[in-house]
């Protein structure tokens, strides 16, 4: 049998000698791909953090010193070396999560998915340390070049280096890659300190040749002596120095013996240190390495030998978006695009392809990407900032005083709303319409369909005197709901058989077929059931309030936490209208996190289904 299955913790780790250490990480990676490729999964970022995270747990002891991962899809190696082996439910409902988990392991401690926030948790543990007299432990901040180019991040630093003193260890894991190549001026500074290690290299030179010879030591050591100035000559690593930050590297990060060593001195050291370790995504496994586009940064299943997918995806709700904008691009200049990082997730590579000036991707900074947006749409131009859902809850308030206070023509779409799934509680979708629905002067727009996406689309940007807001969810669009009539704003999905509306249900979005399930079984129980669809969600529309008025109560099935969302806006329409009071029954996500699982498991789990909303209805209108 091979070594990982003794691998129960990092006191098992730090047993083993060299060459021992060195089968361990082949074998890391043959079970990573192994397992991955069965799952899905993050498979590259964490094959180029095998030596790095094993030399991290030789050198500390974990759980006494904490280790930070920032966003965590990085930490399967972790997971491994603290005895987390079974990888055959991986992001699967009862598997382990994608992302460092508490309720796993003791080891793990952040588990939020946003990035370019651990250096602000690590300050905050080492400085409430040493506040409880804690000096002999450790912080560890494992950050990554994509991170760095977050606005937190720096925000951080510069907290930090008033902190000196304290026992925390910046590792900048430097792969030149968030999700594709990093760009913008940190990745050009880490790309001038990866291409000049000459000077590491004279120094070794100079180590192994001069001191074969009696005088060779005081003149390696006159050397040594002027590698301040000497790296100030070759390698422009001054700006951490400059913020009174130790600097150790560029060191090969798979290299495990440089790695270590490293770590060694920077634990030693006695205060702050930043260790820069040059890795490769996907490490070891051709297939990942040969992918320009993002080095197998997540992958489906797939064919291990070849790394093709297995399984072939169908048509998604982001290829409408993405075909659509190039159109739309292709006639009107003015339209340009925004991502935080996110260039390929949300489908503006084609557009970059063709248009690349009109592209920006300003790296993990999504508030500067919002404002950023204001001021191109000031400038008469019309962007399309294009995020997750989950993301746009860290650019709240550019949306608000930036875009909407200042009445700026900015379109959102949010990729990924709604319930995501196997990513876990941080990346479930499921607050943008709360969140949204309190800015002045929004409009959103929530498509049934890949036919609707297009529409809405082409609608917001039309929109010059405000923002508008696009949603849909992850994965593969359905076939069109076509609509049975129009009511002025409304698509009607489903009439009732007789004038008189026992029920009328709103469905938002891709609840679409959900809703018309919910339909069929009540008329099937002798009710009688209307079906619309509003597309433009918010602000409430008097043909809603209207339709709502003309039944006897109202449900709105939503795939958005409860509070706040499209059944509390038009409860509160109904109030405003004075309209003659009825019930609004609300079906959406519980105010609560949700543990990963495919998307029908977990709609199933909080009873987002035609036969358990059906049931509830049912009883209300019976009494």
């Amino acid at each position: 049998m091979g070594l990982l299955h003794r691998i129960n913790g990092p006191a098992d780790l730090k047993a083993l000698g060299d060459d021992e250490l060195t089968a361990l990480a082949a074998e890391i990676r043959e079970h990573l791909i192994t397992s991955v490729s069965r799952t899905g999964g993050h498979l590259g970022p964490n094959l180029g953090v095998v030596e790095l995270t094993m030399a991290i747990h030789r050198v500390f002891d974990s759980p006494r010193d904490t280790i930070v991962f920032d966003t965590g899809h990085q930490s399967y190696v972790h997971k491994l070396l603290t005895g987390r082996h079974d990888f055959s439910r991986l992001r699967k409902q009862g598997g382990l999560s994608g992302y460092p988990c508490r309720a796993e392991s003791v080891h793990d401690v952040v588990e939020n998915s946003h990035a370019s926030t651990s250096l602000s948790w690590a300050i905050g543990i080492a400085a409430g340390r040493k506040l409880r007299g804690e000096l002999d432990r450790h912080t560890v901040a494992v950050i990554g070049d994509g991170a760095l180019t977050g606005g937190m991040a720096w925000e951080a630093l510069n907290n930090i280096a008033e902190n000196r003193d304290l026992p925390l260890v910046i590792v900048v894991n430097d792969n030149e890659r968030s999700y594709a190549p990093t760009t913008g001026g940190m990745a050009d500074y880490l790309a001038s300190l990866r291409a000049t290690r000459r000077y590491e290299d004279v120094l070794e030179w100079g180590k192994r040749t001069l001191t074969r010879s009696p005088l060779g030591r005081p003149v390696y050591e006159t050397l040594h002596g002027v590698k301040k100035g000497l790296k100030d000559i070759v390698s422009p690593q001054g700006m951490f120095e400059d913020l009174g930050l130790k600097y150790l590297g560029p060191v090969d990060g798979h290299d495990l013996d440089a790695v270590e060593t490293a770590l060694r001195r920077a634990h030693d050291f006695g205060g702050v240190v930043l260790v820069h370790v040059i890795t490769e995504k996907g490490h070891g496994y051709h297939p990942a390495t040969q992918d320009e586009n993002d080095r197998f940064h997540a992958v489906g299943v797939i064919n291990p030998e070849t790394g093709l997918p297995l399984e072939l995806s169908g048509r998604s709700w982001t290829d409408e978006f993405s075909e659509e904008l190039l159109a739309i691009a292709d006639e009107r200049p003015d339209v340009v695009a925004l991502t935080a990082a996110m260039l390929i997730p949300v489908g503006l590579q084609p557009f970059r392809a063709r248009y690349p000036e009109r592209v920006f991707d300003v790296g993990i900074a999504e508030q500067h990407a919002v404002t950023m947006a204001a001021g191109l749409s000031y400038a008469g131009l019309h962007p399309v900032v294009a995020v997750y859902a989950t993301f746009l809850n860290r650019a709240f308030d550019q949306l608000l005083m930036d875009c909407a206070l200042h009445r700026q023509g900015v379109t959102f779409v949010l990729d990924r709303a709604g319930i995501t799934g196997t990513d876990g509680p941080s990346h479930n979708g499921m607050w943008d319409m709360t969140v949204v629905g309190i800015v002045p002067g929004l409009r959103l727009a929530a498509p049934r369909d890949g036919a609707g996406v297009r529409r809405a689309l082409r609608e917001a940007v039309q929109v010059d005197d405000g923002p508008t807001v696009v949603r849909f969810p992850k994965g593969t669009v359905g076939e069109p709901v076509e609509a049975v009539a129009t009511e002025g704003s409304l698509d009607v999905l489903r009439d009732a058989d007789e004038d008189r509306v026992d029920l009328l249900v709103v469905s938002v979005g891709a609840m679409a077929q959900v809703a018309l399930g919910v339909a069929e079984k009540l008329t099937a129980d002798g009710f009688s059931v209307r079906v619309v669809d509003p597309r433009w969600v918010l602000p409430i529309s008097d043909d809603l309030v209207a339709a709502a008025q003309r039944a006897g109560a109202v449900a709105v099935i939503e795939d958005n936490i409860v509070g706040g969302g499209i059944g509390s806006h038009l409860t509160q329409a109904l109030a405003a209208a004075e309209a003659e009071l009825r019930p609004v029954w609300c079906y959406g996500i519980p105010q609560q996190f949700l543990d990963h699982g495919s998307r029908s498991q977990v709609l199933e789990a909080i009873g987002l289904t035609p036969d358990v909303i059906a049931t509830s209805l049912a009883r209300r209108l019976r009494r």
